[in-house]
């Protein structure tokens, strides 16, 4: 089992990953603005999710054969790409339900979809397999045995760090909604926003190289 300073040390560098802006953040952002708070917490959760079996994966040697195919790599990285912006066209085209509903909240949409919809983006995040399969070896000490154990400790620590850390933009950018968007127009441009917010990531993603 890792001891308490290795925890520490790993929580730490998952903590300095996590805080700087990138897509799971984005992507909270973007959803909280186009469908709300509770969609924002759940697309969170569900992106979070996405963490365990990409860990899983690394544990069992997985990871580092998609981490090596260019051709694996690249076809995960346009599927998530690609269904990041189909979510993004999807805010932009029902845009005005959220105008008939609490503003900060959103429109009100099935949790286990939303869940659903978070942890396809988490799971074919392949950047996020990278950081894995490069940082995740470094604090498994492989003398103590139960190798695949502590690798799933380690990813439940990088999990709790996630949720909490884009859980605090969820709150912001549902702030953010409630404050600007009084009236159903504004509304409207919010949820559109947020849709322009998830095609743009997905743009990005699909064409940054396939190992940056």
């Amino acid at each position: 089992m890792p001891s308490i300073a290795t925890l520490g040390a790993f929580a730490l560098t998952a903590f300095v990953i996590i805080v700087i802006p990138g897509p799971s953040v984005l992507f909270a952002i973007g959803r909280s603005l186009a469908l709300g708070r509770r969609a924002g917490f759940l697309s969170v959760l569900g992106n979070s999710l996405g963490i365990i079996p990409l860990v899983a994966a690394v544990a069992l040697g997985l990871g580092f054969i998609v981490a090596q195919s260019v051709v694996l790599f690249t076809v995960i990285k346009l599927v998530g790409a690609l269904y990041i912006m189909y979510l993004g066209v999807q805010a932009i085209r029902h845009r005005k339900d959220g105008a008939l509903t609490a503003v900060a909240d959103g429109p009100k949409r099935s949790a286990m979809r939303m869940l659903g919809q978070g942890f396809f983006v988490g799971i074919s995040n392949p950047k996020l397999l990278v950081f894995f399969v490069a940082v995740l070896p470094q604090f498994v000490n492989f003398h103590a045995g139960a190798v695949p154990l502590q690798m799933l400790m380690l990813g439940l620590v990088f999990f709790v760090i996630a949720v909490l850390s884009d859980s605090t933009w969820v709150v912001l950018a549902a702030l953010a909604r409630g404050w600007f968007a009084k009236s159903p127009k504004n509304s409207e441009r919010l949820s559109a926003t947020g849709g322009v917010m998830l095609i743009g990531l997905g743009g990005v993603l699909a064409l940054t190289g396939n190992k940056s």
